[in-house]
């Protein structure tokens, strides 16, 4: 009998050890039933082949991200791989045998090689995950547009056969054979020493690294692993389309990291596993099927992944639990609080006699940090002013005129974004708030003179409502950022296709058109509103008790709470401010073109944290200032103008915005210590 007890006493934790993966499997099988029964006749070999063959790139790239999340870390160039590795192989692959063998390992070596770069800056030079892989992102990107800017290419009908056809005809499908062979891959991978860091890291790297584990050396090796994933994931979607898209990896992101939290794997590393990913990635498969068998418009598709991504995370995470009063209750800021890097008053009463003179320090010295960070961006902006008048015979008016007005949109990003950064966290959800926004107001106002009156506060508001529920997510439910705000950003882009029917109508008040395209006084009203609002958000993040706030929360939560900074409600202001910024983006855009377009904030995401990180601001927050951040918005402005106006491909342009991305973060970045 007592041996019965201690058997189910060591079972028990095994059981809550494994509550994830067990959870994941049970969620794909009552899915699974559901298909069934929704079904007009039960399922059979076709449709396990169908689901087999759908689902294996997701499943594939959710091994790879898996990995990366296992060490704490996060990877955003998982779909620009699968895209890079099918246009490559859809340009290259030739009809012999030898063609295809060759070019689906180079496809899986590519992947790896871009892994090992995003392992490079992370675990050798200890670079944020997140920034350094989406800077990868976009420069993937843009190499995948040099090679192919638009679908095309083919592929040979056998390669798509071995990769999606039958092993045994009618019996078993070749993607579960490839699934199951990078599963037990996986297996045996994880009862190595490699596999026990890797968990070690995820658990906490510094006692891993105390312990005598190579951090570094692992690190390295699993992004080069996951991006090997990748790659094996481009194979097998190039088997599957026969053809080559630039943008095929893009709606796979979001998937992917909804199939790993899915899968039970923990945000922020240490516990999950690959098994419980596959299945996630599956059971996301089943979903998509369900709502195709109800004949759910495929609009709602990205809201229902970014719900999932959201619920999943918050399922899993292990704070979730924390009372709201504690980050609501409100300790007020003393009235005055020394800035970083700021200088005392100039006098201090005394207790029992006359003021005593502080000696007022000298406003270089003063101000010494903020121009070593800030500066270089102004004096790269007055080169490139220098190399674009020698290219093109000198710059006039108007071409500063129109440089201003195209500055004016990331001018107001990197307040809001900026202070996100501040704090320590990221907005990914900004391209789908601008993107809403235009639609709204330019579908709200239909061109009408009077409507700008009230589509505007009511647009800003909506933003400030997204802003409140991405500051909650992080705030109150202890969620990642990146994973609140990508979440947010497939929610919104569904909303903004079932509002606009995929088809965005109706114009920009004339207001609108004329503030960013009219005169006043010779000049553009859009630039004079931007000088206001520069000298505004100057001022909101160095004079103000809020600013102070972002600057403390930046530098150490913890201290700053002890301090008596209202943490919680701090950062849900600043993710607010980022949502209303975007959301003025979106109004401002669609007065610029007269209408609203889909996707018409994507090209404003990386520029978002490009501007900020190139004007010295420390991606890990705490140090930075908004004038520097203008700077940064000058001087890509002013490159990308130059760029446009030589041959130079488009792709290019996306190259450069994360190559100095990473420049300007390994030049700022603060040593690590050892």
């Amino acid at each position: 009998m007592s041996g019965l007890v201690s058997s189910h006493r060591s079972f028990m934790p095994e059981l809550l050890r494994k509550r994830g993966l067990l959870t994941a499997i049970a969620v794909f099988l009552l899915l699974l039933i559901a298909v069934n029964l929704l079904s007009a006749a039960p399922m059979g070999y076709f449709d396990v082949s169908y689901l087999s063959s759908g689902g294996a790139p997701l499943a594939l790239a959710a091994v790879g991200q898996t990995l990366v999340i296992l060490t704490g870390g996060f990877d955003l160039s998982a779909g620009a791989v699968i895209s890079l590795v099918n246009v490559l192989l859809a340009t290259h692959l030739g009809t012999t045998p030898g063609s295809e063998i060759l070019w689906a390992v180079v496809g899986i070596g590519v992947g790896a090689l871009v892994g090992a770069v995003n392992g490079f800056f992370v675990a050798l030079l200890r670079l944020q995950p997140i920034v350094v892989t989406l800077a990868v992102m976009f420069v993937t990107e843009g190499v995948t547009l040099l090679v192919m800017d638009k679908p095309g290419g083919s592929v040979p009908a056998d390669f798509a056969a071995f990769f999606t056809g039958s092993a045994i005809p009618n019996l078993l499908p070749a993607p579960l054979i490839l699934i199951v062979a990078v599963l037990v891959i996986w297996g045996l991978l994880k009862q190595t020493r490699f596999g026990t860091a890797l968990y070690a890291i995820g658990s906490d790297a510094d006692a891993a690294r105390f312990i005598g584990i190579k951090v570094a050396r692992t690190t390295f090796i699993t992004y080069a692993l996951s991006g090997a994933a990748y790659g094996l994931a481009g194979v097998m979607v190039t088997a599957q389309t026969s053809t080559g898209d630039p943008l095929v990896g893009d709606p796979l992101l979001l998937q992917i990291f909804a199939a790993v939290v899915i899968g039970g794997t923990v945000l922020g590393g240490g516990r999950g596993g690959c098994v419980g990913s596959v299945f996630g990635a599956y059971a996301l498969m089943l979903i998509v099927n369900i709502l195709l068998v109800l004949n759910v418009p495929a609009y709602y598709g990205t809201v229902v992944e970014g719900l999932i991504l959201i619920l999943a995370a918050f399922s899993g995470v292990a704070n979730a639990n924390l009372p709201v009063a504690r980050w609501l209750a409100a300790p007020r800021l003393p009235a005055w609080q020394p800035r970083r890097g700021g200088a005392a008053p100039t006098v201090r009463l005394g207790m029992d006699g006359p003021a005593t003179v502080v000696p007022r320090v000298p406003w270089l010295r003063r101000h010494g940090e903020v121009l070593r960070y800030s500066l270089p961006a102004y004096l790269c902006f007055l080169i490139v002013l220098v190399v674009t008048g020698f290219m093109f015979g000198g710059i006039g008016p108007h071409y500063l005129g129109v440089l201003a007005v195209l500055c004016s949109f990331l001018i107001v990003l990197a307040l809001g974004q900026g202070a996100v950064i501040l704090t320590g966290g990221l907005d990914l959800s900004v391209p789908w708030t601008i993107g809403l926004a235009g639609i709204l107001v330019a579908g709200f106002a239909q061109g009408s003179a009077d409507a700008a009156i009230w589509t505007v506060p009511l647009v800003l508001l909506v933003g400030a409502a997204i802003g409140v529920v991405n500051g909650a997510g992080v705030v109150l439910f202890g969620l990642p950022p990146i994973v609140v705000t990508l979440g947010m950003n497939g929610i919104l882009q569904g909303v903004a296709l079932l509002y606009s029917g995929g088809t965005p109508s109706g114009f920009a008040p004339p207001a609108l058109r004329w503030i960013m395209t009219g005169q006043l006084f010779g000049i553009t009203p859009a630039i004079w509103f931007v000088l206001a609002f520069i000298i505004a958000a100057s001022l909101l993040l160095s004079r103000t008790s809020f600013g102070r706030r972002i600057y403390a929360v930046g530098n150490n939560p913890r201290v700053a709470r002890l301090s008596g900074v209202n943490v919680g409600r701090t950062t849900i202001g600043v993710y607010v401010l980022s949502a209303v910024c975007a959301s003025l983006v979106g109004i401002m855009l669609a007065g610029f073109s007269g209408q609203a377009s889909l996707g018409m904030g994507d090209d404003y995401l990386l520029p978002s944290i490009a501007v900020v990180v190139v004007g010295g601001t420390l991606i890990t927050g705490g140090r930075g200032h908004y004038l520097g951040m203008v700077g940064g918005v000058l001087l890509l402005t002013a490159l990308q103008t130059l760029l446009a106006g030589t041959t130079t491909p488009p792709a290019i342009r996306e190259i450069l915005y994360g190559a100095v991305v990473l420049a300007a973060v390994v030049a700022l970045r603060e040593r690590a210590p050892g």
